[in-house]
């Protein structure tokens, strides 16, 4: 795929609650847009023909046309995920040549890595927008995009002071500026590398090397003091005080 700033994803899966799942990965990835969901293979054969899709979230178990027939009928052929309640297809599918080939239920992570072998190019861009943080040779450049509004604006982590989450967005503060983005902080959570970033609260996560001070119940970064919630007291103090 060339390097671009979007790229088109199709989801076909007869099960409701596995399209709810990619669809909610999907809108949680800045680079992805979802064009739309099939529930069979001829609903996919359509919709194929009818726009171009970069990348396609296959379920191996559909009606009238399983996911691999449906492969074998494509000339042209978008990167393929295939997605399935079942191990054992895996040799199979790689036979096919698909990028990847995920096993139900589907972790963010896991989806992440799908993507990343599906886009390489996301590292090489012009643009510079990659998916997950970069891991260059020296770790105080490694970065992110976000979208806020119509732009995507970059990040560099090693300015990430803590994330605050805002129901469905985000708002990150950093030692420059603080953004607001639509982003799941769980989904964050997950692209962020550890042990860097601590999640301490349900609502906030924090940059380990920007605390200042800590107490059982919260952490001074500068002036800001993020709470410590109970379900991850034991965790972050173990981490902030290992002694």
């Amino acid at each position: 795929m060339e390097s671009r700033t979007n790229y088109t994803c199709l989801i076909v899966d007869d099960e409701p609650p596995a399209r709810d799942v990619l669809r909610r990965y999907i809108h949680q990835v800045p680079l992805l847009t979802l064009m739309g969901e099939c529930t069979n293979a001829i609903q996919a054969l359509t919709a194929l023909k009818q726009q171009p899709i970069d990348l396609l979230f296959l379920d191996i178990q559909l009606p009238q046309l399983t996911g691999m027939e449906l492969i074998g009928t494509l000339t042209q052929r978008p990167k393929i995920v295939l997605t399935t309640a079942f191990e054992h297809y895996a040799v199979q599918a790689f036979e096919l040549d698909v990028t990847d080939y995920l096993v139900k239920p589907i972790r963010f992570e896991r989806f992440l890595k799908s993507v990343s072998k599906a886009l390489p190019d996301h590292k090489r861009s012009p643009m510079g927008q990659p998916l997950l943080a970069q891991q260059p040779e020296t770790a105080t450049d490694a970065f992110l995009y976000f979208r806020v509004e119509r732009k995507m604006v970059k990040v560099f982590l090693r300015d990430l002071l803590y994330v605050e989450s805002l129901k469905d967005y985000v708002k990150l503060h950093t030692t420059k500026v603080s953004i607001i983005t639509k982003y799941a902080i769980t989904a964050l959570e997950a692209m962020l590398p550890g042990p860097s970033f601590l999640r301490v609260h349900r609502s906030f996560l924090v940059s380990l090397d920007k605390i200042d001070s800590f107490t059982c119940d919260q952490i001074a970064i500068g002036p800001h003091l993020i709470p410590i919630g109970n379900l991850y007291r034991q965790q972050a103090l173990n981490l902030l005080n290992p002694t």
